[in-house]
């Protein structure tokens, strides 16, 4: 997916969030963010977005304070503050353009505003499914940023920096700790790979992985972001090892 495609699905992604959220009764408990409400997720995302655009409209080098998202309050706002800060982030971007330098929370790559573009998109599309599932609907999101989303997860996951942020990560390593994620419903499948020292992954298949996973994407992406367990999915080899590695590695 290119820059302009991510930075327009932030907007399309928010209204998609904001008429499942319509109507709603906003105590509802989310099981993926199992202390907050439908009200404060939906706060947590519109901050989220003008916390990104604030950094990359300013070019800021130094990270921002960021207690609002991580501590979301109760007040209930208007349907239109979570597109409107959608729709400015989305803007912001686009004048920005990809190669604008600005901070970045991780080492991915040179510190772009293409990172916010793929960031936000993912981290919209991931909350969006928390709202549908927490309303006992099913979810559903386009297989490109799907795939896009899954190659975000892998990229960032296997950064040698998470094992600063996570040292428990590194009893994951070990030989023959490989993973295939393959979807029953796309061309694509990857390869996670703990046999080294450091975490790895590539797209497509390896000989005699540890464990195989076969879903649907959508449903392979709700796994790995543990929305749903791994049991919905097809599962074969050490599903002992791919329960250990899911409970060290989610995020988001």
């Amino acid at each position: 997916m290119d820059f302009e495609r991510r930075a327009a699905e932030i907007a399309a992604q928010t209204e998609l969030l904001q008429a499942t959220a319509n109507g709603a009764d906003l105590a509802t408990r989310i099981a993926a963010c199992p202390d907050w409400s439908l009200g404060q997720l939906l706060n947590h995302v519109g901050a989220g977005h003008r916390y990104a655009e604030a950094i990359v409209r300013t070019r800021a080098f130094q990270a921002p304070a960021d207690d609002y998202l991580r501590n979301p309050g109760h007040e209930v706002r208007p349907s239109s503050w979570l597109t409107d800060g959608a729709e400015a982030l989305a803007t912001t971007l686009r004048e920005a353009g990809p190669d604008a330098e600005v901070w970045t929370p991780v080492p991915a790559g040179a510190p772009r505003a293409a990172f916010y573009a793929r960031r936000f998109l993912h981290e919209t599309a991931m909350h969006r499914a928390d709202v549908t599932l927490a309303l006992g609907q099913s979810f559903a999101l386009d297989g490109d940023i799907a795939h896009d989303t899954l190659d975000e997860w892998l990229e960032l996951g296997s950064l040698p920096v998470m094992f600063d942020y996570f040292p428990e990560r590194r009893a994951l390593q070990g030989p023959g700790h490989t993973i295939h994620l393959t979807p029953t419903d796309h061309a694509a499948s990857w390869t996670v790979d703990l046999s080294g020292d450091l975490p790895a992954w590539h797209p497509g298949a390896i000989e005699n992985p540890a464990v195989t996973v076969e879903a649907p994407l959508t449903d392979l992406l709700l796994i790995i972001y543990a929305r749903v367990p791994a049991t919905t999915a097809k599962l074969t080899g050490d599903t002992a090892f791919l329960d250990t590695w899911l409970s060290l590695v989610s995020f988001g």
